[in-house]
């Protein structure tokens, strides 16, 4: 794989995994290309490998957009992540200490950010747990797949979830460390199950599309309230057009909370 699109990539997917971007979002070929100092073919080959991954999807006339899953998708997903990281634990033998450790530590450091009201760096420290115990416990290809599962829980998380429970989530992390700290790995594996089987239930599944979003939010009542006119950024963030417009296709409503597992 050339350097360059593994780097594209890489930045992609870390910032869907920290709530940086969101379903839906325009990755704009010629952007990206200028953003990383390479041709549009470098960058179409990342998309397709992102959209290999179930990460980003293709318009014929529109480019590259950030995938939307549907509810089902959903249900797949987490349902799919169930099985895999159940499974992974459910075929140790042992934990090493210093992976029990290490967790141990990535816990805390999810722990110092709610108590810090980080909101930021607590969602993306919880959603990386689960990457950081499967690559702790040595296993490249699971960790690749588990990155990308979490990746998209992230996305649905984002449409669907409408409460944040990050200290909920923590607590539960903390309880399968202690589980393979004590070495009862039957315990751990059934935390985990009963982890991501509750993070899926406090989604709400049944919420619609708002088509009306983008020009309900153009119209609001602070935009003609005498509110100061934005300043536009001079590096405005992926799939956003400068001068403060908008992306030609109002995306669907979402919660403004962030996925917590």
């Amino acid at each position: 794989m050339n350097p360059s699109t593994a780097n594209i990539e890489e930045a992609i997917l870390s910032a869907i995994l920290a709530g940086r971007i969101n379903p839906g979002t325009r990755l704009g070929e010629q952007k990206l290309a200028d953003l990383f100092g390479v041709s549009r073919t470098r960058v179409r080959e990342a998309m397709m490998r992102l959209e290999t991954r179930g990460i980003v999807q293709v318009s014929a006339r529109r480019g590259w957009f950030v995938i939307e899953p549907s509810a089902e998708e959903a249900r797949e997903a987490f349902q799919t992540r169930r099985v895999i990281e159940t499974g992974l634990l459910q075929t140790l033998r042992r934990v090493p200490p210093e992976v029990v450790r290490s967790l141990k530590e990535h816990v805390a450091f999810e722990r110092e950010a709610i108590d810090a009201g980080d909101v930021q760096s607590r969602a993306c420290l919880l959603g990386d747990f689960h990457i950081h115990l499967a690559d702790a416990l040595g296993n490249r290809l699971l960790t690749e797949i588990i990155r990308d599962l979490t990746a998209r829980t992230t996305l649905i998380s984002m449409l669907y979830q409408p409460t944040e429970k990050a200290e909920e989530s923590s607590h539960d992390h903390g309880d399968i460390v202690a589980a393979l700290e004590t070495g009862d790995i039957e315990t751990a594996a059934r935390l985990m199950d009963e982890h991501i089987a509750k993070v899926e239930a406090g989604l709400d599944l049944t919420a619609k599309p708002d088509p009306l979003a983008g020009l309900r939010e153009l119209l609001t009542p602070s935009t003609f309230a005498g509110a100061p006119p934005s300043i536009p950024s001079p590096n405005p963030p992926l799939g956003r057009a400068p001068s403060g417009r908008r992306p030609a296709a109002p995306r669907a409503h979402r919660h403004s909370s962030r996925k917590e597992d």
